[in-house]
């Protein structure tokens, strides 16, 4: 199961990512996943975060970077594109490394997620497993796509694309798995929200705004400020009618 949820999410990262442009690229957890490796940017990051302290990695790259994923050492607005795999699920505080991702991200900058679904085989055996196991690493959350969209709209950012992959029975054997293939056609199109992995990518939206100029506004004269004309009699100055008719307007 672990080989083919890397190889799905490998194929959707080297996908959504290759066009993602910028200059700063940061993918925090999972190095298995190579999720920058078809990206373009000139620096371009791989960190480990506090749950994988204990774990060693069974990948031979080195991470460039060691950090509390509640606490990012980058400026904000530093960032153009973050990737976080199964990080938030591991994450002591997800809530908090989400509002370090905000942070960290320049406007219109991107997050891209992946996580196991909880309502799916895979993530029910998942958990089970791990809970069952001696494992050092923390017991992970799962975390619900629905649940995830709602945390990400709370902070600003819209999502544009929302994948899911893996609906054939989480089991050991992968001659068995081969053989219930079928049902990763039927889940696409009949119960994608029932894949064992989903995969999210959203822009961080910032409000835009329109500053106006200081420039001075033409004064304009009150109403009350007019000099009002005075009414004058006939009797004063005379009218012209009596005086064609030779009256005394007296």
């Amino acid at each position: 199961m672990a080989s083919r949820l890397l190889a799905w999410e490998q194929a959707q990262v080297d996908e959504l990512l290759a066009d993602v442009f910028g200059y700063h690229a940061v993918q925090l957890g999972f190095p298995e996943l190579k999720a920058l490796r078809h990206n373009r940017m000139p620096h371009r990051w791989q960190a480990c975060a506090e749950f994988e302290w204990a774990v060693p990695s069974p990948c031979a790259v080195q991470p460039d970077a060691w950090l509390d994923s509640r606490a990012w050492p980058w400026q904000a607005d530093s960032l153009d594109l973050v990737v976080l795999p199964h990080t938030l699920e591991r994450s002591t505080d997800p809530h908090a490394c989400l509002r370090e991702v905000e942070r960290v991200l320049i406007p219109e900058g991107q997050v891209l997620i992946t996580g196991l679904n909880p309502l799916s085989a895979w993530g029910w055996r998942h958990a089970r497993g791990t809970r069952g196991s001696g494992d050092a690493s923390p017991e992970p959350s799962l975390i619900a796509y629905r649940r995830l969209r709602d945390w990400l709209r709370l902070l600003g950012f819209e999502v544009h694309v929302s994948r899911f992959g893996g609906w054939t029975p989480a089991l050991s054997s992968e001659r068995w798995m081969r053989r219930w293939r079928w049902m990763d056609r039927l889940g696409e199109r009949w119960w994608p929200i029932l894949g064992g992995v989903y995969l999210v990518l959203a822009t961080k939206r910032v409000p835009g705004g329109r500053l106006l100029s200081g420039r001075s506004w033409r004064a304009v004269r009150s109403a009350g400020a007019v000099a009002a004309p005075l009414a004058r009699s006939d009797a004063a100055y005379g009218c012209p009618t009596h005086e064609k008719h030779g009256l005394d307007p007296r």
